[in-house]
C-alpha cells in the first residue's frame, strides 16, 4: 500500500482546507466550459474560411490582450484581494461567451469579431489563472505540492472531457450552444468563490505605482535563473512543439473524422496528462525536479514529432497522449518551483508571467504552426515543431544550468509558514 499511495493523486490539500476545496472544485466546473469553447472558436472559424493562415492567427489576436492583462493584472493581484479579481475575471468570460453564442445563434458572424471576441475570452481566462494561481498557496500553505498537483490533475481531466464534449455539441446542435455552456459554468464558478474568505495577499500596505510594481516583478523572476529557465523551457515546447491550430484540420483534411476527430485530438493530450496528474503523487517527494522538467519536455518534443509520421487518428491521439503525460508531470514541477522561490507579496506578478508564459506560448504556437502548415503541409508542421523543441532544450540547458540543479530541499521550508 506504501508504494502505490506514491502513484494515486494526493488530496491531502482537498481535505484540509475547506476554502482550497471551493476553488478547486469551482475551477473544474468552470475549466469544462472554458475547455469545450477552446475547440468551438477555431472550428467556427475553419469552417467560415477555410484557411489555416486565420486559424494560427486567432492565437496572435489573442496574444496582445494577454499580455497587458498578466502584467497589469499580477501586479493588481499583489495588492487587493484576489478573490475580487477572479470574480472579475468570470464576468469577462460571461460576457464574451454569451456575446459569441447570441451571435452564433443569430447566423453567420463576421470573421473579425469572432477574433475580438476570442481575444476578449483569452484575457479574460489569463486574469483568472493569474488570480487562482496567486491564491493556492495561501489557500493550501503546506500542502502545496499536493494542491498543485491535484489542480492540474482536475484542468486536465476538464481538458479531456471539455474539447470532446465540444466537438460532440457542435456536430449535434453547432458551436453557439458550446459558448452559452461556458457562459452558464462561470457564473456557478463565480458564487463559488463568493463564499471563499478574502484573500488578500501578505506584505507591507504600502505599494508602488502599478508601472514600477510591474517592473519589480520582471526584474525578480530574472534574477532566479532557475525560475527563468523553467519558464523559458515550457515557452520554447509550447511555441514550436504545440500543433493545437492544426487539430481542426489534420481531423477535417487528413483524417477525415470532422468536428468529433477534432475534439479527440485536443482531448487526447489532455487524457495524457490527466492520467499522468492522477498518478504523480511521488512527485510530491522528489528532489530534483529541474531534471525531471527537461526530460519531460525531451518526451513531449519526441512525441509530437513523431505525431507527424503516422496516418492514423488513433496513433496521433496515442502520441499525443504521451506528449500529454510528460507536459502533465513537467507543469506540476514547473509549477512547484515557480511557488517556491517566490514570497507571497511577489506571488501576483509571478503568476502573471507564469500565466503569460503557460498561455501566451501555446498562442505562439498556434501563429507557427498554422504559418508553417500554410506555407507547407500540416505534416511538416507538426513534425518540425518537434525537432525545434528538442533543439530548444540543448539551448535551455547550456543558458540556464540552475534549473538542472534546483533542489526542493532548499526551498521547502518558507511554503509551510503560509497557511491561511
Amino acid at each position: 500500500m506504501a508504494v502505490l499511495s506514491k502513484f494515486t493523486l494526493d488530496l491531502t490539500a482537498l481535505r484540509r482546507s475547506r476554502d482550497y476545496r471551493v476553488l478547486a472544485l469551482g475551477a473544474l466546473v468552470s475549466g469544462l466550459g472554458n475547455q469545450a469553447a477552446l475547440v468551438a472558436v477555431p472550428y467556427q472559424v475553419y469552417v467560415l474560411t477555410h484557411s489555416t493562415a486565420l486559424v494560427g492567427l486567432i492565437g496572435a489576436a489573442e496574444l496582445v490582450p494577454m499580455v497587458i492583462v498578466s502584467l497589469f493584472g499580477g501586479a493588481i493581484a499583489d495588492r487587493m484581494d484576489r478573490r475580487r479579481i477572479l470574480i472579475a475575471a468570470q464576468a469577462g468570460t460571461l460576457v464574451s461567451a454569451g456575446t459569441l453564442a447570441a451571435l452564433s445563434f443569430a447566423g453567420h458572424p463576421p470573421v473579425w469579431l469572432i477574433f475580438v471576441l476570442a481575444a476578449l475570452l483569452a484575457a479574460a481566462g489569463s486574469l483568472d489563472l493569474i488570480a487562482r494561481s496567486s491564491m493556492i498557496a495561501g489557500l493550501a500553505g503546506e500542502w502545496l505540492r499536493s494542491a498543485i498537483a491535484f489542480n492540474f490533475g482536475m484542468s486536465q481531466l476538464t481538458a479531456i472531457v471539455g474539447p470532446g464534449l465540444g466537438g460532440v455539441v457542435i456536430g449535434a446542435a453547432g458551436v453557439g450552444w458550446v459558448y452559452a455552456i461556458d457562459a452558464a459554468s462561470v457564473v456557478l464558478s463565480a458564487f463559488a468563490a463568493l463564499t471563499i474568505a478574502p484573500q488578500r495577499p501578505q506584505g507591507s500596505e504600502r505599494h508602488e505605482p502599478i508601472l514600477a510594481s510591474v517592473r519589480t516583478g520582471l526584474r525578480y523572476v530574472r534574477s532566479n535563473s532557475a525560475l527563468i529557465g523553467s519558464f523559458v523551457i515550457d515557452l520554447s515546447a509550447m511555441t514550436f512543439g504545440m500543433p493545437r491550430a492544426l487539430f481542426v484540420v489534420l481531423s477535417l483534411r487528413v483524417y477525415h473524422a470532422g468536428a468529433a476527430g477534432t475534439g479527440l485530438l485536443y482531448a487526447s493530450v489532455s487524457a495524457g496528462a490527466a492520467l499522468a496528474a492522477l498518478t504523480n503523487a511521488w512527485l510530491a517527494h522528489a528532489r530534483w525536479i529541474g531534471r525531471i522538467t527537461i526530460l519531460m519536455v525531451v518526451v513531449w518534443g519526441a512525441a509530437i514529432a513523431l505525431t507527424a509520421t503516422v496516418s492514423s487518428i488513433v496513433l496521433a491521439a496515442l502520441l499525443l497522449a504521451v506528449a500529454g503525460a510528460a507536459d502533465s508531470i513537467s507543469a506540476v514541477c514547473r509549477t512547484t518551483i515557480a511557488q517556491l522561490v517566490t514570497p507571497d507579496a511577489m506571488r501576483g506578478r509571478m503568476s502573471a508571467v507564469y500565466t503569460l508564459v503557460v498561455t501566451g506560448g501555446v498562442r505562439l504556437g498556434d501563429i507557427e504552426s498554422g504559418t508553417v502548415a500554410s506555407l507547407t503541409t500540416p505534416r511538416f508542421s507538426v513534425l518540425s515543431g518537434g525537432l525545434a523543441c528538442l533543439v530548444g532544450v540543448g539551448v535551455v540547458m547550456f543558458a540556464f544550468p540552475e534549473l538542472a540543479r534546483f533542489d526542493t530541499r532548499q526551498h521547502a521550508a518558507p511554503v509551510a509558514s503560509l497557511v491561511t
